[in-house]
């Protein structure tokens, strides 16, 4: 009986910021070595579409492991599927604005009850706002205030780092072309 395989997007947490720089095509390397095929990046903000046979279960620690060796440092990553992803993109519950940014964060089961917690308890910069919808967690804040922001200097916290990661709107709508 042959395997059935899956397309897939892995979303790397803390890829190309605060000193762990790789380039994609290193990355997808280590993927294609872990086992997985038909692998391509979608920017250099880590987002490495692939297709295995694998559960995602098993997929990302095999993946992690090899990720933390190649490039020394403690790897973590998500892995969400083509109805996931659309998913993302389609409840999107705020319209694109010149002036905001607008994220969605992929994480552990249940992470969009945590992250909305945060939120609700952290101070607000103007217009900012956040959401949830069909179980993912939305954030629009307004550009040039993302990291100036108290929920934003929330995010980046090491308690989080097993837990989400998160992405402009536009890198999910890409990704979604793609796969």
């Amino acid at each position: 009986m042959p395997h059935t395989t899956n397309r897939y997007c892995a979303f790397l947490r803390g890829v190309n910021v605060n000193g762990t720089t790789m380039k994609m095509a290193d990355v997808c390397h280590v993927f294609a070595a872990s086992g997985m095929q038909d692998v391509s990046a979608v920017l250099a903000s880590g987002n490495i579409l692939f297709t295995t046979h694998f559960e995602t279960t098993q997929a990302k620690p095999l993946i992690e492991k090899a990720m933390s060796k190649r490039f020394n440092y403690d790897a973590f990553l998500f892995i969400k599927d083509k109805a996931t992803i659309a998913s993302i993109v389609q409840h999107c519950p705020f319209t694109p604005d010149p002036l905001f940014h607008r994220y969605s964060f992929v994480g552990i089961e249940g992470v969009e009850q945590l992250l909305m917690q945060e939120f609700q308890s952290s101070e607000k910069t103007s217009d900012e706002d956040a959401a949830v919808v069909a179980n993912h967690f939305y954030w629009k804040v307004p550009k040039g205030d993302t990291l100036a922001s108290s929920f934003g200097k929330i995010l980046g916290k090491a308690k989080w780092k097993d837990r989400f990661t998160s992405r402009n709107l536009n890198t999910f709508t890409k990704i979604q072309q793609k796969l």
